[in-house]
C-alpha cells in the first residue's frame, strides 16, 4: 500500500514521516491508536479533489515515524501537541482547519483549548474524550503489565491484535479482505508490537481530555463538527452527545452502518461531511487571541 507519508523531517530530535498533499486552503489531519495516517487514504483524494491542501503525518511513536528507544519520551496525547506545534512551523501554517480520529481528537482538543486563534474549523471523528478510554477491554489487558504483553509471542500477539482491529470496523468482512494486514503490521513484529505497548498502550490515560473537559466550551469560538459512527464499540455514539453537549453551536452527525474506523468503513460518507463542513467555513477567521 502507497503511504500518505513520503517526507521526513526532524522535529525535537526525533525523525516526523509527514505528506503535503494537493492546494488550496490548509488541513491537518491527526490519526489515532493503533492505525496510522493510513486511516485516512481513502478520504485525502476527496479533500484534494475539493480544493484543499491536506497535512497528514504519523505521530511521534506510530506508523511511519520514529518509535523512541528511550521509555521517557512522552508519546502521551500531551506530548504529541508540542510534536504538532513544531510541524505547523515546519509547513509554516499560521491557520488552518483541523481534522482528528480516535486519539488523535484528543490532541485537537487540547491543540483547540490553548491556540483556538490559529484553527479556522475542527472537526472530531469518533474521539476519545472526557474519561471515555481506555475501554473495558483494554483496562483488563493493561492489568496483565505492559512487560508481559510486550513478551508475548508474535504468532498470539498478531492474532489477539487481528480480532481487536477487526471489533474497530462494521464490514469486517471487507475490512479482512483489504487493509487489514497493514494496520497490523505496523503494531506487529520486533519494533510494532513493543511499540505499541510503549509508544500507545501505556499513553492510554484520560487525565489528557479530563484535564481540558472543564474547558471544552471554549470551543465554541470555533465552527465545530462531531461525526460518530452509530456502531462504533470502541467509543460509543453517546459520548458524540456528550461532546456535542459541552461545546455550544456545535454539529453532531451520526452515520449508520459504521464503526469505530469511520473512515475505513464510510470514506466517501465521512468525505463528504468534511467537505460540506469546510465549504461552508472556507472564509471563517481564526478566533482573535484574547
Amino acid at each position: 500500500m502507497q503511504p500518505l507519508v513520503e517526507n521526513n523531517v526532524i522535529i525535537k530530535g526525533y525523525r516526523i514521516a509527514y505528506g503535503v498533499h494537493g492546494s488550496g486552503q490548509p488541513v491537518v489531519l491527526l490519526h489515532g491508536t493503533p492505525s496510522s495516517s493510513l486511516i485516512w487514504r481513502k478520504v485525502l483524494p476527496h479533500l484534494t479533489g475539493s480544493g484543499y491542501k491536506v497535512h497528514v503525518y504519523d505521530l511521534l511513536g506510530y506508523g511511519l515515524s520514529e518509535r523512541p528507544w528511550d521509555p521517557e519520551i512522552d508519546t502521551s496525547i500531551s506530548g504529541q501537541v508540542p510534536i504538532l506545534e513544531a510541524l505547523l512551523d515546519h509547513w509554516k501554517l499560521e491557520t488552518f482547519h483541523l481534522i482528528a480520529h480516535d486519539i488523535g481528537g484528543g490532541i485537537a482538543q487540547r491543540f483547540g483549548v490553548f491556540f483556538p486563534h490559529r484553527l479556522r474549523s475542527l472537526s472530531l471523528i469518533d474521539v476519545v474524550s472526557f474519561d471515555s478510554y481506555p475501554s473495558k477491554r483494554t483496562k483488563e489487558q493493561m492489568k496483565n503489565g505492559l512487560e508481559t504483553l510486550i513478551k508475548t509471542k508474535n504468532d498470539e500477539h498478531r492474532s489477539h491484535f487481528k480480532d481487536w482491529l477487526l471489533s474497530a470496523v462494521y464490514d469486517k468482512q471487507k475490512f479482512a479482505d483489504g487493509n487489514l494486514d497493514a494496520f497490523l503490521e505496523y503494531i506487529s513484529g520486533p519494533i510494532g508490537q513493543s511499540s505499541l505497548f510503549q509508544h500507545q498502550v501505556r499513553h492510554y490515560d484520560p487525565k489528557h481530555t479530563m484535564e481540558i473537559a472543564h474547558q471544552l466550551h471554549e470551543l465554541s469560538v470555533l465552527p465545530v463538527k462531531i461525526v460518530w459512527g452509530a456502531d462504533d464499540a470502541w467509543q460509543v455514539v453517546a459520548w458524540g452527545h456528550n461532546l456535542n453537549k459541552a461545546i455550544p453551536g456545535s454539529e453532531l452527525e451520526v452515520i449508520e452502518h459504521c464503526g469505530h474506523f469511520s473512515p475505513e468503513d464510510q470514506p466517501d460518507k465521512i468525505a463528504e461531511i468534511l467537505i460540506s463542513f469546510l465549504n461552508r467555513h472556507k472564509n471563517s477567521h481564526s478566533p482573535e487571541t484574547s
